[in-house]
C-alpha cells in the first residue's frame, strides 16, 4: 500500500479550497489539508464556515476527483477555551469528510490545558475526527515529551493524537527517542519539510522561520531519515513547507508539485 500523501494549507495557501482540491488531484496528492479557523486573530484561512458556497464546491470537487481532506485547521486551546463553542467547526468537519483536527496548545497551565484537551476530545469523537496535538517550542507544549504527558494526562481517549512535524521535531529539546517512545495509536499523521542549519536566536524568529522560509526535504539540516524511522513506516505524511519567496518566484501549482516530488524522494515511497 503507498504511503498517502495529503498537499498542507500552507502549502497551497493562499488558494481557496475547491482550488485546493483541484491542484492537489492534478499533482498526485491523496489528500488535503484544510484550514477554516485562522492560526491568529484576523489571519488567512479558507472561511469554509461562514461561506456555504464554497463549502458546497469544495463537497463537489472532492466527490469529482476522490480527494480527501485528512486534517482541518486549527483549535487553539489557551486558558479561555470552551469545547462547547466548536459545534459549526465540526459540522464544517463532517461536510469535509475530515479525518484529524490540528490542535495548538496554548495554555502553560498544563494540568488546565490537559483538562481542556479531554474535553476537546470527546467533542469530536462523535464527528469521526481524531484531535492531533502539535508540540511547538513556543507553545505550552514545547516538546515531544509534553505532548504525551497532556495526552496520557487526559487518559489516553481513543481519537487522541501526537503530531510530530519535522520542524519543530528538529528545533525543540525532542529525541529521536522521544518519538518513538509515542504510542502508535496516538500518532495519525507526520509533517515533513526541511530547514537550515542555524536557529534562529528568539521565539519570534522561530515563529517566523516556520510560518514562510521552510526548505524542500533534502534541501537542509534536518534528520529527515532518523525522524521518519523513529515512526510507523506506513504514516500518512503532510506536505507542509511554507516558502513564501519560492511560491512568490515560481508560483503555487509548480512549487506544490516540487514539493510532493522532494518528500517521496526523501521518503523513497
Amino acid at each position: 500500500m503507498s504511503r498517502v500523501y495529503s498537499m498542507a494549507f500552507l502549502t497551497s495557501a493562499p488558494l481557496p479550497a475547491p482550488e485546493c482540491i483541484s491542484l492537489a488531484a492534478e499533482l498526485g496528492y491523496g489528500a488535503v489539508g484544510i484550514r477554516i479557523l485562522p492560526a491568529v486573530p484576523n489571519g488567512v484561512c479558507q472561511p469554509l464556515i461562514e461561506d456555504k458556497a464554497q463549502l458546497r464546491d469544495t463537497v463537489s470537487r472532492l466527490k469529482d476527483t476522490g480527494v480527501t481532506v485528512f486534517d482541518v485547521e486549527i483549535v487553539r486551546i489557551n486558558e479561555h477555551f470552551r469545547a462547547d463553542a466548536y459545534g459549526t467547526f465540526f459540522e464544517c468537519c463532517a461536510a469535509l469528510g475530515a479525518r484529524a483536527v490540528l490542535v495548538g496548545g496554548d495554555d502553560r497551565n498544563e494540568a488546565r490545558l490537559t483538562e481542556n484537551y479531554a474535553r476537546f476530545c470527546e467533542a469530536a469523537r462523535p464527528f469521526g475526527l481524531t484531535a492531533d496535538l502539535e508540540f511547538m517550542p513556543w507553545s505550552g507544549v514545547r516538546d515531544a515529551q509534553a505532548a504525551l504527558r497532556v495526552v496520557e494526562g487526559a487518559g489516553g481517549p481513543d481519537n487522541a493524537g501526537i503530531l510530530v512535524d519535522a520542524l519543530h521535531a528538529a528545533r525543540s529539546s525532542t529525541t529521536l527517542d522521544d518519538i518513538a517512545a509515542i504510542p502508535h495509536r496516538f500518532l495519525h499523521y507526520a509533517q515533513i519539510c526541511d530547514a537550515r542549519t542555524e536557529l534562529p536566536v528568539s521565539f519570534d524568529s522561530l515563529i517566523y522561520t516556520a510560518r514562510t522560509q521552510r526548505l524542500l526535504p533534502g534541501e537542509g539540516a534536518i534528520n529527515l531519515a532518523g525522524i521518519f524511522a523513529a515512526l510507523p513506516s506506513d504514516i500518512p505524511v503532510s506536505v507542509e513547507i511554507p516558502s513564501e519567496p519560492v511560491k512568490a518566484q515560481i508560483g503555487v501549482p509548480a512549487f506544490a508539485q516540487a514539493c510532493l516530488a522532494a518528500s517521496r524522494l526523501v521518503l523513497g515511497s
